[in-house]
């Protein structure tokens, strides 16, 4: 881990806007009303999307997509201005809360403004253009990071945004070195004291393609030198397999534990069920039950909890990157209740250097999660299709109390039984 890591990110939520879609009007200024109900979910951190000007050569539907940035250092006049989101960060620190922007450092569009001034800064095919190493991205151009001068362009950007924001979401970073994140690290740091960066690490089958095609790739245990906190796409195949019946729940679980294993001890993983470019868990998860055992074990997963804007509401549409679609928020479900109370059971129970251990019940699809600081333990039980069944459970006998809830858990015997609904419980050593 990046030596310098607040281990206080473990406890905290991120909530994410893509400001085209928050709102009708899909404006900075739009947003300001909506501040309070989000710090009430117990968000920490205010992520958005690409907030930079989009590129308008081979853009991809009306729109184009903000992942193809044309400047570095503006802000996509369709948002308004930079006064506009200077007010919109300084209310967000306003309400104790702190600010990450996306910045995208593998690929530009191909109109934008560095590319012009530095052609000699981006990569080139074999045909000597200017392109990109992912076929289907075919509205950007990637950057060249063996050109140093380039390094010094971007880190200056960098610096110049740490003097607003808190925090960067790294696009596709392990496709920049890893020497180059560290490096900007420390300038910003100068900047920006305690900036938090979360790196949009790939796939692993994703990375292990590109590296097999001779392109750079850092592993997430690279990553981690330079970084506060990952994605979890190291083993999200996993999950994504679980969701659509392909394997066990166990076999998900086990890669929960092989994290466990393999990474420093203060490791932080972002956990999502869903995001910008995954589908609404919504959508998958349809029993009400099941959606909410799936939303409590979010929040008990050891790392640095993310909701994208639209989950409270059980949003089912995924906004497209290229069109204006707004978020329904009126949905006639909420829930908000339930969000309060796993923040505040993440944030007063469960600690930032708790060991993790998982066991699932396959033939009733009930994981069985815990975390220990040593003193105490934190059980966590979630039947994720939402049945009622007798688990298994490795668990002092007794009664005690739900903490999502206020009910009880009974444990009998090494058994208790689950109603079909999340319950956390704790019991000391």
């Amino acid at each position: 881990m990046a030596k310098n890591t607040d281990p206080q990110l473990q406890k905290q939520i991120i909530y994410c806007i893509y400001v085209r879609s928050h709102t009708e009007e899909g404006t900075f200024r739009a947003i300001l009303p909506d501040l309070d109900r989000i710090r009430s979910l117990g968000a920490d951190i205010v992520w958005f999307m690409p907030i930079h000007p989009i590129g308008v050569e081979g853009k991809k539907g009306s729109l184009g997509c903000p992942y193809a940035n044309r400047d570095y250092r503006g802000v996509n006049p369709a948002y308004g201005t930079m006064e506009d989101f200077r007010a919109l960060a300084d209310a967000i620190h306003a309400r104790g809360m702190k600010v990450m922007i996306d910045v995208v450092y593998n690929h530009a569009s191909p109109d934008c403004v560095l590319y012009r001034q530095h052609p000699d800064y981006f990569y080139h095919g074999p045909d000597g253009k200017p392109g990109n190493k992912i076929g289907d991205w075919a509205d950007v151009i990637d950057l060249d990071y063996t050109n140093p001068a380039l390094w010094d362009y971007q880190i200056e950007s960098l610096c110049g945004w740490a003097e607003i924001v808190d925090g960067f979401r790294c696009d596709v970073a392990s496709f920049v070195p890893v020497a180059f994140w560290e490096k900007a690290r420390a300038a910003v740091e100068k900047v920006r004291p305690g900036c938090i960066w979360l790196a949009e690490t790939v796939h692993g089958g994703f990375g292990a393609s590109a590296r097999h095609q001779g392109f750079y790739s850092a592993t997430d245990y690279e990553m981690f030198s330079a970084f506060d906190l990952e994605y979890e796409y190291d083993i999200r195949e996993y999950f994504d397999r679980y969701l659509r019946g392909e394997i066990e729940l166990s076999h998900w679980l086990d890669m929960l534990n092989v994290q466990e294993a393999t990474y420093p001890l203060n490791y932080n993983k972002m956990r999502c069920l869903e995001n910008h470019d995954q589908p609404r868990i919504a959508s998958l998860v349809k029993d009400e039950n099941a959606l909410v055992n799936f939303t409590a074990l979010l929040y008990f997963l050891k790392g640095t909890t993310l909701l994208y804007a639209g989950q409270e509401v059980e949003e089912t549409h995924k906004p497209s990157l290229f069109e204006k679609e707004p978020v329904n928020w009126h949905t006639g479900k909420d829930l908000s209740p339930l969000l309060r109370r796993l923040a505040a059971i993440k944030r007063e129970v469960l600690g930032a250097e708790d060991s993790f251990r998982a066991a699932a019940d396959d033939m009733h699809n009930i994981a069985v999660l815990k975390r220990d600081d040593g003193t105490r333990v934190c059980v966590g039980l979630f039947s994720l299709r939402g049945e009622n069944a007798s688990v298994a459970l490795d668990a002092p006998d007794g009664r005690f109390e739900n903490l999502i809830d206020g009910g009880a858990v009974l444990v009998e015997n090494g058994q208790t039984f689950c109603a079909g609904k999340p319950a956390i419980f704790t019991y000391r050593h």
